[in-house]
């Protein structure tokens, strides 16, 4: 019998909880990290724990909405142990937020891609002796939400996907779709995809998906702006989760995390594994283990396998990076920021990401990024 959809929801969340506690360095299970979001009791208990608070006033940050309920609790967490410190994070998207941190705006900025070479060229202006760089703070999978009446088991692979969001596959039954579900109900419906309007991260690792796996049948180059002209678009993860939660016949991508809040379907992927891979934090953790840094020095940039076909590891899986300067941070942000972003890179700060919808670092990585951060002047 097949469990209704918020109790699969639990058990995804119980699974990936469990393998958190192998990725994150260092995490022994004995933290109580059980609370809600914006919890006290053992989530603040454990920021204690891992937080040096530093510095005072208001620290500003503006990016990337993928991470937005994850930052969200880390603010929550981090101003019950340090209230001398206020955090205020605007998930304006990814390339909104590296221009305000680039115009000086603010202390650090959250992106969902790396920096390209014009923007680390830029960010000498704004970091003193220094530049801008990359540090991996959370991943998780980009869900493929949708809203089909009837159907509430959808499995997808990466071509059709690109012909669904290209516009080539218009109806729901289309033979496309049939063949990889036989034993669904599909209507006549319209397709209505959905895409960001705003600069997005999301978007960038979404096309980056499609290009790798559905070069055949998806022509656009990958970026932050969506390329392809018309359709229905709205502004952040929030919005395109809100119009396909709405609108029947709707699709669009999103972190998973959206998905789980408004209690939309989303699609399993055929990799060419022996079975179809969920979007879960679980999963997207298998793909993340097998990313490979290609920053140098400080720079923590890393490479996902968009094209993966392990069993259970779901491909559509992005990072999210906090960007901050290397050296010649604002003397007014340096303590705070160096403080906030050691909390969310500490034990107490990944485990929470699993309960979230998110998948905390390899152990390695997260090593790697607390040096980096300690490191940060």
């Amino acid at each position: 019998m097949k469990l209704p959809r918020t109790t699969r929801l639990r058990a995804a969340a119980a699974g990936s909880l469990a393998l958190a506690g192998a990725l994150v360095l260092g995490a022994c299970g004995s933290d109580d990290n059980t609370g809600g979001s914006g919890s006290a009791g053992g989530g603040a208990q454990a920021a204690a724990d891992d937080v040096k608070c530093a510095g005072s006033g208001e620290l500003l940050a503006s990016g990337s909405s993928a991470q937005k309920n994850a930052m969200d609790q880390w603010v929550s967490d981090f101003q019950g142990v340090c209230p001398d410190i206020t955090v205020n994070y605007k998930a304006t998207g990814s390339g909104a937020g590296i221009q305000e941190f680039l115009q000086g705006k603010t202390g650090f900025a959250g992106s969902d891609s790396v920096l390209k070479p014009e923007e680390v060229q830029a960010s000498k202006k704004v970091c003193r002796n220094g530049e801008a760089i990359n540090i991996p703070m959370l991943g998780g999978p980009i869900a493929i939400g949708y809203n089909v009446e009837g159907v509430d088991d959808l499995v997808l692979n990466a071509d059709v996907v690109g012909r669904i969001f290209s516009g080539a596959i218009t109806t729901w039954n289309d033979p496309a779709i049939a063949d990889l579900n036989p034993d669904a109900d599909l209507p006549d419906t319209k397709i209505q995809p959905v895409h960001r309007s705003d600069e997005s991260g999301t978007t960038d690792n979404f096309t980056q998906y499609l290009a790798a796996a559905a070069e055949n049948t998806w022509p656009h180059q990958p970026g932050k702006k969506w390329p392809v002209q018309g359709g229905q678009a709205a502004d952040g993860s929030s919005g395109v989760s809100a119009q396909v939660k709405q609108t029947d016949g709707a699709i669009s991508y999103f972190e998973l995390s959206f998905a789980t809040a408004s209690d939309i379907n989303t699609v399993k992927l055929d990799t060419g594994a022996k079975e179809p891979v969920e979007a879960t934090s679980q999963n997207a953790s298998k793909a993340i283990a097998a990313a490979k840094v290609t920053g140098s020095g400080k720079d923590l940039a890393m490479q996902l396998d968009f094209t993966t076909d392990t069993e259970g590891a779901y491909p559509l899986t992005l990072l999210t990076y906090e960007i901050a300067c290397d050296q010649g941070n604002h003397k007014d942000n340096l303590d705070k920021v160096k403080s906030f972003l050691g909390y969310t890179a500490s034990e107490a700060g990944q485990s929470k990401l699993s309960q979230l919808g998110y998948a905390p670092l390899p152990a390695e990585v997260v090593g790697k990024v607390r040096t980096t951060v300690e490191s940060l002047s």
